[in-house]
């Protein structure tokens, strides 16, 4: 599978600004691939004032990425600032959404909200991960601070299968004071879980002044990293092998020995 990573600044509070800054380097690519991913909050950059760049959940920015993923023939990912009313009013999730070129889609709201940043008091958590399967594929798709939970992010299947996803995805915007975590991490799931991980990060500085380094990567099953870029804008495209993940499981079933547990 071909693997697209777009790593890039971002306009503060301007989606129409960043969805044509984003179309314009996804025409650019150099090559077909089969999956597009975005950073999070891609429409804005990270931000507390949902009231001001909410987007209705089946507005714009959706029909955007059903744009390109038609124009592509890639599944497109990436999170965004939604807006939902509930019974007592509005209420803001942090979503990322898994637009395939037929136009079929699902979404994750992040789970693990960064209080640190007030983002607990300002979205809803979402209660449930998704893993979706594409081009022989099984990935699950995670959002930022969720890196820091190792327990939801584990592989482990509720089928027959031993394995519940084969590609972790983390889109973020990570700042520079912590990238040292962003990148440990990152190799810490590739090796747990027995998966390729890829995390794309933003760079620049946002509209609070926070800096971002980037460092989007690749990881393999080993915990190799097989690309990582800081500091600038980047599209990076590599080819993944399932072939290779499933003989490394075989010849190392780290997963047999992993403990069993129930979450309340």
């Amino acid at each position: 599978m071909n693997i697209t990573l777009l790593q890039t600044e971002l306009y503060w509070h301007d989606p129409v600004a960043n969805r044509a800054m984003l179309e314009e380097q996804i025409a650019a690519l150099p090559q077909p691939t089969d999956l597009i991913v975005l950073p999070e909050m891609f429409t804005t950059g990270f931000t507390m004032d949902a009231p001001t760049v909410a987007e209705p959940a089946n507005l714009t920015t959706l029909r955007w990425l059903k744009q390109i993923a038609a124009q592509t023939g890639a599944v497109v990912t990436g999170s965004y600032v939604v807006r939902e009313n509930g019974p007592a009013g509005p209420q803001y999730a942090n979503r990322l959404i898994w637009m395939q070129p037929d136009g079929q889609y699902d979404v994750y709201d992040k789970r693990h909200l960064f209080r640190m940043a007030g983002e607990d008091g300002i979205y809803t958590a979402g209660q449930r991960r998704i893993v979706k399967t594409w081009k022989g594929w099984r990935i699950c798709p995670l959002i930022c601070y969720d890196l820091r939970f190792p327990v939801f992010s584990r592989n482990v299947s509720d089928t027959a299968e031993p394995f519940a996803y084969d590609l972790l995805l983390y889109v973020a915007n990570w700042p520079a004071a912590r990238r040292n975590a962003w990148n440990v991490l990152l190799q810490a799931r590739a090796i747990e879980n027995l998966c390729y991980v890829a995390g794309v990060n933003r760079v620049g500085i946002d509209g609070n002044g926070h800096p971002y380094s980037g460092d989007s990567a690749l990881i393999n099953f080993k915990g190799e990293v097989l690309f990582r870029q800081a500091d600038e804008t980047v599209a990076h495209q590599q080819t993944l092998s399932l072939d290779e993940l499933q003989a490394f499981r075989q010849a190392f079933p780290a997963n047999l020995d992993a403990d069993a547990f129930t979450l309340l």
